[in-house]
């Protein structure tokens, strides 16, 4: 089933790790919710199946829509699309932002999931990446929030900062046990190119991130997962029984999704297409005469068969579906035997295994699946 993705590009402030697309401006809010409500219109025939099974609000900062704001999106959805009546309506949240007033105005909307970005319960590491949030706020949110009823929770925490130590990356994760958080999503730090970080560390300014650390904390990370029953259903992602993200995993199984706003991704399993991630840009186009053809603010890719390949195996290597012989046949034909020939170093290392016709990284290969997976890829023709 096919899921809408929305990109709300505001937040209060930058952190100093991130490269998504957003603006800490929020002078063009208003303007934006409408630009994106215009795009959904323009765009509903994207999608061929109109029943919907997932919905997401993603950033940016979309816990800084009123409940207005985001009642206007669900009325433009309705209008344009069939939702599922379990489907699966994600909004992201920074844990400043979960007032006891805002969690009771999400709990008026039809939004059933909140992914909080708690990233560390540690007023060290909170100021290392800048977040807008502090220790207390990060506790206080997910109280205040299963307390109203919010029990389909996910946060994300982040490891292998240098603020942060294998005990400190432990305690992180006792904290969101003890919560009985359901979802759990955990992300080594990365240092991107034109990133606050990327700077600092390049001027001495902030100590360099150490693959070591991070490694060790992956395998701490793996540990604690299973010990406590949640299930590794992608690299980064532990979930207990039942509690699989919808959206996340159909990005994942190659199921179509429309992406909505500046940066936005869309897939229909012939191309993706994204969105140009400028704000001022993307209103100009969306401000083009109604009835007009589809302004052009966007870029397209036509996938190969040797893209659909790559991209197969490098989602499949990252979860618990693997990658299938099956699949691969119907791709065409000498994919199969390319990947059988590629695979079989990492068998006889032990960093994959193969269970019938399917193939899986162990433990010992989860932490370099990317490089798993490009070892494996075929070259454009």
């Amino acid at each position: 089933m096919p899921g809408i993705y929305l990109h709300i590009p505001f937040c209060k402030q930058a952190c100093h790790y991130c490269n998504f697309h957003f603006s800490t401006s929020l002078k063009y809010k208003a303007e934006m919710v409408e630009a994106m409500l215009r795009e959904l219109r323009l765009r509903q025939d994207y999608l061929v199946d109109k029943e919907l099974d997932s919905i997401y609000f993603g950033g940016g900062t979309p816990s800084l829509l009123t409940e207005g704001e985001l009642m206007r999106f669900f009325e433009e959805i309705g209008k344009c699309f069939t939702l599922r009546p379990d489907a699966e309506i994600t909004l992201e949240a920074n844990p400043d932002d979960l007032t006891k007033e805002k969690i009771a105005a999400l709990g008026r909307t039809p939004v059933n999931r909140l992914s909080i970005g708690i990233q560390s319960f540690f007023e060290e590491d909170l100021r290392f990446f800048n977040r807008a949030h502090n220790a207390r706020e990060a506790r206080a949110c997910l109280e205040e929030a299963l307390a109203a009823g919010f029990g389909n929770l996910t946060v994300d925490l982040i490891y292998g900062s240098p603020t942060t130590s294998d005990a400190h990356w432990e305690e992180n994760m006792r904290i969101a046990f003890g919560y009985e958080i359901p979802h759990v999503s955990c992300y080594a730090l990365t240092v991107e190119e034109r990133t606050a970080l990327f700077h600092f560390i390049k001027k001495g300014q902030a100590p360099p991130v150490e693959e070591e650390q991070a490694a060790r904390q992956f395998d701490l990370l793996v540990a604690a997962m299973r010990g406590h029953g949640y299930i590794q259903y992608e690299i980064s992602n532990f979930a207990l029984p039942g509690h699989f993200a919808v959206h996340n995993a159909s990005y994942w199984k190659g199921e179509p999704y429309l992406g909505l706003g500046p940066s936005a991704h869309s897939y229909n399993g012939e191309s993706r297409q994204w969105n140009v991630a400028n704000n001022a840009s993307y209103l100009r186009a969306m401000h083009g005469p109604p009835g007009g053809p589809l302004p052009a603010f966007f870029e397209i890719e036509h996938l190969t068969p040797a893209d659909r390949y790559n991209e197969y195996v490098m989602t499949g290597l990252r979860t618990i579906w693997g990658v299938g012989l099956d699949r691969l046949r119907e791709m065409g034909e000498g994919y199969e035997r390319h990947f059988l020939e590629c695979i079989r170093p990492f068998i006889e290392n032990g960093q994959a295994e193969r269970a019938g016709e399917v193939f899986r990284l162990t433990d010992a290969g989860k932490f370099l699946a990317d490089g798993i997976a490009a070892a494996a890829f075929v070259s454009a023709p």
